[in-house]
């Protein structure tokens, strides 16, 4: 068993994965969306524990140790737990950097609210559901049905120009990334989507591990769409174009009348995070489990 490595150290030896977090809220000022809508309107984030609000910080120290299910967070000299009290313990060493930074950052007190990668790795270990890998596929791919994209008004004209200008290209590069029809439909019915379709995104998402498929269902619970959650999770998107693109005709209806300010720079910041913590943690589930002799090599 390897002895905990302060938190410091960890991030001298990781700055990759610092600056791919840092990354996933970046994107090109010449981008389409870029000049798009400034600020979305609310949207509850969804998960299957609900953390408590605020609790006063208990320890000094955070570090990571590895053991023999994986690796462990320890604050001080204490293991954490999940909330069915099983040992804290992540499948590879780059999360554990990731949730070790959330629970180090937190100040006098512990805001649980902001820590979604520690909830989507509670929501993991104790799997409180109790669905196994087919159900959380088929509740991605269900989404498809009612997928925010694929839904268009009819009227205003610049509206129904604006959905057709930036929510297309997404359909039309999912259609040739996976090799499948999906199409749009102004109809409260939604397009009829194909069987084959389904099948194909069923295929893609099995070769995902469990821990995978849990943040894929959270970040399609934060956009409302499987289709923006596919180009984001394969890097065709950044998270502020995702957060935007699927905030399209409520941020239309701010551009008109106008917004509350601070509420919709709060709600921006909150929903491009979860989102972020979300894609932060897919990515993560699915590589290899240590990041240190990988950095050494290149």
């Amino acid at each position: 068993m390897r002895s905990p490595r302060p938190l410091g150290m960890m991030w001298r030896i990781c700055p990759r994965l610092r600056d791919r977090g840092r990354g996933l809220l970046s994107r090109s000022s010449s981008d389409p969306t870029a000049s798009v809508w400034p600020r979305p309107a609310p949207r509850p984030p969804a998960r299957a524990y609900v953390p408590p609000t605020e609790r006063k910080r208990f320890y000094q120290n955070v570090s990571i140790s590895q053991g023999e299910g994986g690796f462990e967070i320890n604050l001080d000299h204490r293991k954490l737990k999940t909330p069915q009290a099983k040992l804290f313990t992540v499948p590879s060493e780059a999360l554990a950097i990731a949730v070790a930074t959330e629970w180090d950052s937190q100040q006098d007190t512990i805001k649980f609210y902001t820590m979604h990668l520690t909830t989507l790795c509670n929501t993991s270990l104790d799997n409180p559901t109790q669905r196994n890998k087919d159900q959380l596929i088929r509740a991605a791919v269900k989404f498809l049905d009612t997928d925010t994209i694929c839904y268009r008004v009819e009227e205003p004209e610049t509206l129904v120009e604006l959905q057709k200008n930036e929510w297309d290209p997404i359909i039309e590069w999912a259609e040739k990334r996976y090799g499948v029809e999906i199409g749009s439909s102004t109809s409260i019915m939604g397009p009829s989507i194909p069987t084959q379709t389904r099948e194909a995104l069923t295929s893609h998402l099995s070769s995902y591990n469990m821990w995978a498929l849990q943040g894929i269902e959270f970040i399609v619970a934060q956009l409302k769409s499987m289709l923006l959650t596919l180009g984001l999770i394969d890097r065709h998107l950044t998270v502020e174009q995702a957060v935007l693109l699927s905030r399209l005709e409520e941020e239309y209806q701010i551009q008109k009348w106008g917004n509350i300010e601070w509420a919709h720079d709060y709600e921006l910041q909150e929903l491009r995070a979860r989102t972020a913590a979300g894609t932060l943690f897919v990515h993560l589930c699915s590589e290899s489990s240590t990041v240190k002799h990988k950095l050494l090599q290149e």
